[in-house]
């Protein structure tokens, strides 16, 4: 019995994805459930990477992290549920890790790898777990979305 708990335990270890932070700083309050990391953040799990001059963390008391604030010359690289890999920077980030949910602000530049899809905006937000985006500009920068529309030849008939 004990060897099969063991084994369920390294099993779950095996498939699970490990959260690393990188920083210069780091300032934690377990009451408050929060944690600061400052100078050069790098934040990885699994695939996914996410870098800024600031990252706050916000726990909840099971200590499992409900939402991360990144600011600052923020940039970032996300593989959806399908397979799908985007690169992009913004100024400010928030992730919801139970909806897989990211919420780009500020000169916001995403772009799909391996595809020509593009989105540039003010606000974009990505749901990987839904596959799911949207998109807001301002009056002065719109939205702007690039992606190749494939057009099939009409061959002309001779009568």
């Amino acid at each position: 019995m004990r060897l099969l708990l063991l084994l369920t335990l390294f099993g779950m270890t095996l498939f699970s994805d490990q959260l690393k932070v990188k920083a210069t700083k780091f300032y934690g309050d377990e009451k408050q459930g929060v944690s600061v990391f400052t100078g050069n953040v790098k934040v990885q799990k699994g695939s996914d990477e996410l870098n800024a001059s600031k990252v706050t963390v916000y726990i909840d008391s099971q200590k499992q992290p409900t939402k991360f604030v990144a600011d600052g010359n923020v940039s970032f690289v996300l593989k959806t549920e399908d397979n799908a890999t985007y690169f992009g920077q913004a100024q400010k980030a928030i992730y919801y890790p139970k909806k897989k949910q990211y919420n780009f602000y500020t000169d916001v530049h995403l772009r799909q790898v391996g595809d020509t899809k593009v989105v540039e905006g003010d606000e974009v937000v990505l749901n990987l777990l839904e596959n799911k985006a949207h998109a807001v500009g301002r009056d002065e920068k719109p939205v702007i979305m690039i992606f190749d529309v494939q057009e099939k030849k009409q061959e002309k008939q001779n009568d």
